[in-house]
């Protein structure tokens, strides 16, 4: 199996969430069946933005926020290659939201992974826009009074085709995710709960650790019911109104759980994603995933069409076309 590690020395602080994170992508891509000329990497600043040094495939490190900019028009270009873009919550959502935003509403063929930590690593320890209120950093001393974005909120709002969350060290539900975004047609968002353990450590130690997990998480799977606990004794049932949990101790019970459909329904995934926590579990997996045009074939298919219309058309004679002047 070809391998896409690159030789470059991995320099993240020991024990940072982005180990896990690029070694679950190095785990998935040689099983994509891409080549890895074929593949490219392109990111923002920030500590994740460090993605395309250690991958053995082509590359951008690119300006603060303009990631999915870059991205969109190498894609434009270059339909056939497989496009990812890694970011994080301080370079995709702050200076980059509208370009992140634009990039999903359009539903390019490009696979995004935003590395969530609730803070700005890179420039040590500043509060984000996915930081929680009443966070208290070297730049909220007194703590956060922002309210913190959802960014799978976001992308549902902007009608991203496909939108799922994973965990950086739960490796075999990451991978799962990970295939199944870039084998989506369309924009594929994917949030990582990512640790940062210098400047926000613990920021998921609730849902992540490994005791904790099967309690306080529910994974969205396509088709599967919405059951949860260390051995699967909960459920989540939709009243029609809204979700509630009940325990698991008949087959009647089993009956009236939930089964979650990766629909184009995205009041449902809404719904799903702002369950109360602790009172609910956290939903890990695929919120969203639905079919329809991509950008590049729609312009592609515009393309031709005026092509068709306009067979000798070029651009010399639109330049003199109509009223000129001849400047003496």
């Amino acid at each position: 199996m070809e391998s896409f590690a690159s030789d470059q020395e991995v320099r993240w602080c020991p024990g940072c969430g982005d180990y896990a994170i690029l070694a679950s992508v190095q785990k998935v891509l040689p099983e994509l069946g891409i080549e890895r000329e074929n593949t490219v990497f392109i990111s923002g600043i920030g500590c994740s933005s460090r993605f395309p040094y250690y991958l053995n495939t082509y590359g951008f490190h690119t300006i603060h926020g303009r990631a999915p900019t870059i991205a969109t028009g190498l894609k434009i270009a270059r339909p056939d290659l497989s496009v990812w873009v890694v970011t994080g919550d301080g370079d995709g959502l702050s200076i980059g939201a509208s370009h992140l935003l634009h990039l999903m509403r359009r539903n390019l063929n490009i696979t995004v992974l935003l590395f969530n930590n609730r803070i700005y690593g890179l420039t040590k320890g500043q509060y984000s826009p996915t930081s929680e209120k009443g966070k208290k950093t070297k730049t909220t001393p007194q703590g956060s009074i922002d309210q913190p974005f959802s960014p799978v909120s976001l992308a549902l709002a902007a009608g991203c085709s496909f939108v799922a969350r994973g965990i950086d060290v739960d490796s075999k539900g990451l991978q799962w995710i990970l295939k199944a975004a870039a084998a989506h047609n369309g924009t594929s968002f994917v949030e990582i709960y990512q640790n940062c353990n210098v400047f926000n450590d613990g920021a998921f130690a609730q849902i992540s650790d490994r005791g904790l997990r099967a309690q306080r998480t529910v994974t969205l799977h396509p088709g599967k019911p919405l059951i949860y606990g260390q051995n699967n004794d909960s459920g989540l049932v939709y009243n029609g109104h809204g979700f509630e949990s009940i325990s698991l101790a008949t087959p009647e019970d089993m009956a009236k759980v939930h089964v979650h459909q990766n629909t184009d329904s995205i009041a449902m995934a809404t719904l799903l994603n702002e369950l109360p926590f602790p009172e609910f579990p956290v939903p890990i997996g695929i919120f969203r995933a639905v079919a329809r045009p991509t950008y590049e074939e729609e312009l592609s298919a515009q393309i031709h069409k005026a092509k068709t219309q306009q067979p000798k058309a070029c651009l010399d004679s639109l330049l003199r076309s109509g009223k000129t002047w001849e400047i003496q």
